[in-house]
């Protein structure tokens, strides 16, 4: 979710340049961004914006609200500020008397600003409560999951959303831990998960908590069920010519992106060796970016964790 370093939100938002760009931002037309983060790439498309443009930001996550309300001040009533999640765009869209828009941009998974704040329980590198809500209405926790899912779910979690070849032990290791104590922190968890990978791998490969932590926060904000169910709606919400962007951060998000635009824009059913098609589902659209763009080398250099950051573009018809 593009990089906001420090209490204030202090951004470097990834791909910025090549978002911008996609978009094809009209002075009068109407963007939506359904990660607004620290308002970063917001700030961007308002400054290409003439007075009848128009720019609604959405952001469950309240000090993303706050941060990215007095960033996008200067831009007055052509920036309108939502607390929600992006799922719900289509309601907020039309709350606001908008049929279709020109744009549309997704800045997914955790922001730097929630990585960097302790209190938020995101990062492996500090210790702190386990926590990981993007939206803190939310009841329920991180710590919620590590503690009273069975050791059953924790694997399929593990595996299926960190990509974890040893999700298997790790999840023995979790269950083993909390029956002599609640797992309350995100220091414990890491110790723990450490225990259950082999030292020698440990010794080669990147944070050995990096993959559990990252499945424990999908699980938690129900990241890649948002997208999937998500993107045929976003992409109905778009005028003809309109562009829909998304920057995904790990294989999950990034596959399930090219599935759908790739089914918008050939949906048909047919059986390959029909002569016509007879199913009649209609393409919504073209799949602009054949290979996802990347950051550029001076990008990586000045900001390590754009690193995995990929950016697909689908244009209605």
């Amino acid at each position: 979710m593009g990089c906001q370093k420090g209490m204030n939100f202090e951004h470097k938002s990834v791909l910025l340049n090549e978002t911008v760009k996609y978009l094809n931002v009209k002075p009068d037309g109407i963007y939506v961004d359904g990660t607004l983060g620290g308002g970063g790439h917001a700030e961007a498309v308002c400054r290409k914006l003439g007075e009848a443009g128009r720019y609604v930001g959405i952001d469950q996550d309240a000090e993303a609200i706050k941060a990215a309300s007095g960033r996008l001040a200067p831009f007055g009533d052509r920036v309108t500020i939502v607390r929600s999640n992006y799922r719900c765009m289509e309601a907020v869209v039309k709350s606001l008397d908008l049929v279709a828009v020109d744009g549309i941009l997704l800045d997914l998974g955790v922001s730097s600003h929630q990585l960097d704040t302790p209190e938020r329980g995101f990062s492996y590198k500090e210790d702190a409560e386990l926590d990981m809500r993007m939206d803190r209405r939310q009841e329920m926790t991180a710590k919620e999951i590590v503690n009273r899912y069975s050791e059953s779910e924790l694997f399929h979690m593990i595996r299926d959303y960190g990509e974890d070849k040893f999700a298997q032990n790790i999840a023995k290791h979790i269950v083993a831990a909390r029956k002599q104590q609640e797992i309350q922190t995100t220091g414990q968890l890491v110790e723990i998960i450490k225990a259950a990978i082999p030292a020698r791998v440990r010794a080669v490969g990147g944070h050995p908590a990096k993959r559990t932590f990252q499945a424990i926060r999908i699980e938690l904000n129900h990241e890649l069920e948002v997208l999937e169910d998500s993107l045929d709606s976003l992409i109905g919400l778009l005028k003809p010519g309109g562009r829909l962007c998304i920057i995904t951060f790990h294989s999950l998000e990034d596959r399930i992106v090219k599935t759908s635009f790739r089914r918008n824009e050939n949906p048909c059913t047919c059986p390959p060796g029909f002569p016509m098609c007879v199913c009649g589902k209609v393409s919504r659209g073209t799949v602009i970016t054949r290979k996802p763009v990347l950051p550029s080398k001076e990008e990586l250099f000045d900001n390590k964790r754009a690193k995995s950051a990929r950016l697909r573009v689908f244009e209605r018809v």
